[in-house]
């Protein structure tokens, strides 16, 4: 039996993945940690747009950062990848679910 999906934290997750930025974000990141100037010079990214993708993938807790002097370096969050996968996972259809139902079996008697 499949468990129940916090819809409030799904909504978040695919919230966080809905603009285009944000996934190109997560790709550079999936080789490691980059600097914040790095993403924004491969993004061509004014510094204030970037900060917001970036702040909304934090707050979903896609990904991390730390401060090194005046720059801040960001990582992927292998834990909520696997949340999010797991949310995606648990939309799916079950097989039980996907048959059709019989000539005599009808939706709404």
């Amino acid at each position: 039996m499949k468990t129940a999906i916090d819809s409030t934290r799904a909504a978040e997750l695919f919230h966080a993945l809905s603009d285009e930025t944000r996934i190109g974000i997560l790709e550079m990141l999936r080789d490691g940690e980059r600097c914040v100037c790095d993403l924004q010079e491969d993004l061509e990214a004014a510094q204030s747009r970037l900060s917001f993708h970036l702040k909304v993938l934090r707050d979903a807790g896609l990904v991390s950062d730390r401060k090194e002097g005046r720059w801040s370096y960001y990582t992927l969050v292998p834990e909520t990848l696997t949340e999010l996968h797991d949310v995606a996972v648990s939309l799916q259809q079950s097989r039980r679910r996907s048959l059709p139902l019989s000539k005599s079996a009808r939706c709404c008697d």
